[in-house]
């Protein structure tokens, strides 16, 4: 479970449109935002720029239940969609679900990969560790929701994939993709064998390529060959 906790200060937002959510972020340092979900009608936010940018640099943020103050009011929400400037380091729209604890979410939660150094596969038999999957789209309720999911590299050899199958899920957390069916089994990181690069000393300038005296000698007889002919 996260050992983290996130609060969002917000206010109402009556004032929507292009125009004025340009205008939250060039004159007030503020982004619009909606809140949705749970049975509840949409309710439109700001929140400042700086607070949650500051936020997002902890990956808890996208996998964690967070408490947005909107003037008093405490939302129980889901990050669903962050929109990013595409050119500059500045965020420019935030959705969020609500949550309700006897409701199931859908969410992405991150991997991570442990044993790495120690691998059988790379510390004894010369592999190499590929991430297939950074993420794992899981269900569960809002109580059981896991900041990140393990994947222990330990005991995997050259050749050896982890599979979802292979992860140990927290309790009462399932995966979507394996609710699917087992052809949904995905791999989520392999070890593969280093081949070695045998390397081709260059063969320098000046050097006759063998055959090639001998080619060249061929060809001046049968050039021979044919003046004579030619002088008969």
């Amino acid at each position: 479970m996260s050992s983290n906790e996130f609060i969002l200060e917000a206010k109402p937002r009556a004032d929507v449109g292009k125009g004025a959510s340009r205008r939250l972020r060039r004159l007030e340092n503020e982004i619009p935002a909606i809140i949705y979900g749970a049975g509840k009608d949409p309710l439109s936010i700001t929140l400042r720029h700086d607070d949650i940018f500051h936020a997002i640099e902890d990956e808890a943020f996208f996998s964690s239940i967070l408490e947005i103050n909107v003037a008093g009011d405490m939302e129980s929400v889901i990050i669903k969609d962050l929109q990013r400037h595409p050119a500059k380091p500045v965020l420019m729209h935030a959705d969020f679900l609500r949550v309700r604890a006897d409701v199931e979410l859908t969410v992405n939660v991150p991997l991570h990969f442990l044993n790495e150094e120690a691998c059988v596969g790379v510390k004894m038999e010369n592999g190499q560790i590929s991430h297939l999957m950074n993420e794992l789209e899981i269900s569960c309720l809002p109580k059981n929701l896991p900041e990140y999911i393990e994947v222990d590299m330990l005991e995997v050899h050259t050749g050896d994939s982890v599979h979802i199958s292979d992860l140990v899920l927290p309790e009462g957390v399932t995966s979507i993709d394996l609710s699917h069916g087992e052809a949904n089994d995905l791999a989520v990181a392999a070890v593969n064998e280093v081949r070695e690069q045998v390397e081709v000393e260059p063969v320098e300038s000046g050097e006759a390529v063998e055959g090639e005296e001998g080619a060249e000698g061929t060809d001046g007889a049968d050039d021979s060959s044919g003046d004579e002919d030619k002088s008969e």
